[in-house]
């Protein structure tokens, strides 16, 4: 079901791939370049990314996330929505991550930052 509803979506959708400058950039936003695990040490979560990340973007969120896991404890669990807590002025903003299971975690939008 997940599948045949990204496919519909993916008929509008802006799709890059490949060595293109513009998918490169694109990359750089959304993940880390050619990493596939990455662990975010400011906030001691290990990630792992398929080789295909698909997710609806909105402002200040990404929702129905498909290939995006974290591992808690001995688990790996898919993460399905990020969103940024706007209500709060930066630097001081907040980053949600929510699982499939239903388990969410805060940590400080800092801590995600571009070089950390």
């Amino acid at each position: 079901m997940a599948s045949k509803t990204i496919e519909i979506h993916r008929v509008g959708a802006e799709i890059f791939r490949g060595d293109d400058a513009m998918c490169k950039k694109k990359c750089v936003e959304v993940l880390e370049e050619k990493k596939t695990e990455h662990t975010f040490k400011k906030v001691k979560q290990t990630v792992s990314y398929a080789g295909e990340v698909t997710a609806f973007v909105e402002p200040g969120k990404l929702r129905k996330i498909a290939g995006v896991k974290t591992k808690e404890l001995f688990l790996w669990l898919s993460v399905v929505e990020v969103y940024v807590d706007e209500s709060v002025t930066a630097p001081g903003n907040k980053v949600t991550f929510k699982t499939g299971t239903g388990l969410s975690e805060t940590f400080d939008a800092a801590a995600f930052a571009l070089g950390e």
